[in-house]
């Protein structure tokens, strides 16, 4: 008789100063059969010394550190840990800190009043490829990127996997939807879509799709 195969979880690490949220977070992964705690830093310094040596899925990240700062930090643990999403979990709903966390590497920005089960969705989401937003940031980063104009990429720019990925997007298809059309993982999924955000220049879905409708 075949056994089935134990899916694996998402290996998770916070760098936050405030102690009281630093046990809020991992109450909440830790209860989630599908998360692993990986460890907590109270300062970017502690982090990019330790964060290397881990097999770590995701990392969130608060923005606001004691010395160096979360945007900062991730810059630094990127360019170290390449397959590894980094996800910044802040208070501050500002444009310019939103697109400095983005441009450091940062592939997805919470509120820290985000619910439970937005989090853990979030984490789920951004391990999965995707780019988790709260949704007012969402909307402000797609009113910026409209605001612009940007040069439009040619479709040809992007492989054929990709074309197909773009394409079912854009109808509104599931990255698990898109990887179960294609026949493909979806971890897989994930990676075209960063490939395609990569060669687009651009941060979210929204964005590609957007990128995709005004060719």
């Amino acid at each position: 008789m075949k056994r089935e195969t134990k899916a694996a979880r998402i290996r998770v690490a916070l760098v936050e100063d405030d102690a009281e949220l630093r046990h809020l977070f991992k109450g909440w992964i830790q209860a989630s059969a599908h998360l692993e705690w990986v460890g907590e830093f109270a300062d970017a310094e502690s982090a990019m010394r330790d964060l290397p040596n881990r097999a770590v899925d995701v990392v969130m990240v608060d923005i606001n550190l004691p010395g160096s700062n979360g945007i900062e930090c991730v810059r630094v643990l990127k360019t170290q840990m390449e397959a590894t999403q980094f996800m910044m979990v802040t208070v501050y709903s500002d444009s310019e800190l939103i697109f400095d966390a983005l441009g450091a590497g940062a592939a997805g920005y919470l509120l820290k009043r985000s619910t439970r089960n937005e989090l853990l969705a979030a984490i789920a989401e951004i391990a999965s490829g995707g780019s988790p937003m709260s949704g007012g940031i969402a909307r402000m980063i797609t009113q910026s990127f409209r605001r612009q104009a940007p040069v439009v990429p040619a479709m040809d720019h992007l492989a054929p996997q990709e074309q197909r990925v773009l394409e079912l997007m854009a109808q509104g298809f599931a990255h698990k939807e898109i990887a179960a059309e294609m026949g493909v993982a979806n971890t897989t999924v994930g990676t075209y879509v960063r490939r395609i955000y990569d060669k687009f220049h651009v941060y979210t879905r929204a964005q590609a799709i957007a990128k995709y409708q005004g060719r």
